[in-house]
């Protein structure tokens, strides 16, 4: 079905690892039931509500991640140990595909058991893009981390592996490195109760 808006939409879904959102054909000037008509002539398969993707495009290694992203309605953008393993910070094993999607984000449909969505209102410089995904940046994905409660010594692993690639900032390694000792000041807190923190290793001694 080669012609000039089919090729036009190709290139568009070239930059998306192969799929489409209705949106995005939208955006484009074109009518979004080109993708039902693609689907109808085998040249698209739909993978979820109003995405589809373009079988002239073969997969690669990131393909379920932007399907990921796309799923819930092209609201998602990939983080916490996902975004992690994406940059190569730290040596983390997601077991799924962790994903952020706005505070009022609902949907009726199941989430495929792969997928963790985490509900958080993202500021414009906390995402980017990372070869095509919408991905958080490494900083927000170094705090998402601390607060989803990865392990203390891969977070550390993350943010001197930020550093030494430039990934975050002086300030943001000194954020990243207070918020993972507030972690711990408040597990601690939460293991024995009363107490205080002695020396620069946080020893404890409960009073």
């Amino acid at each position: 079905m080669p012609g000039r808006i089919y090729t036009k939409l190709l290139d568009l879904a070239q930059d998306q690892h192969g799929y489409l959102r209705a949106e995005d054909v939208r955006e484009a000037g074109f009518d979004p039931k080109r993708l039902v008509d693609y689907e109808r002539h085998g040249v698209a398969e739909r993978v979820a509500y109003g995405v589809y993707r373009m079988k002239g495009i073969p997969p690669d290694e990131l393909d379920e991640y932007m399907r990921a992203a796309l799923w819930p309605m092209g609201a998602g953008v990939l983080s916490h140990e996902t975004a992690l393993d994406l940059y190569e910070l730290c040596d983390v094993n997601p077991a799924g595909i962790d994903m952020t999607v706005p505070r009022s984000y609902r949907t009726h449909r199941p989430v495929p058991a792969l997928y963790r969505m985490h509900r958080r209102d993202l500021a414009s410089e906390q995402t980017g893009r990372l070869r095509g995904l919408p991905i958080v940046t490494p900083l927000r994905a170094i705090l998402d981390g601390i607060d989803d409660h990865v392990r203390g010594e891969l977070i550390e692993q993350a943010i001197q592996t930020a550093e030494q690639q430039s990934l975050i900032t002086p300030d943001g390694a000194i954020r990243a490195r207070d918020a993972l000792a507030a972690r711990r000041l408040g597990a601690a807190h939460e293991r024995y109760g009363r107490g205080a923190f002695l020396g620069d290793r946080g020893s404890y001694t409960s009073k």
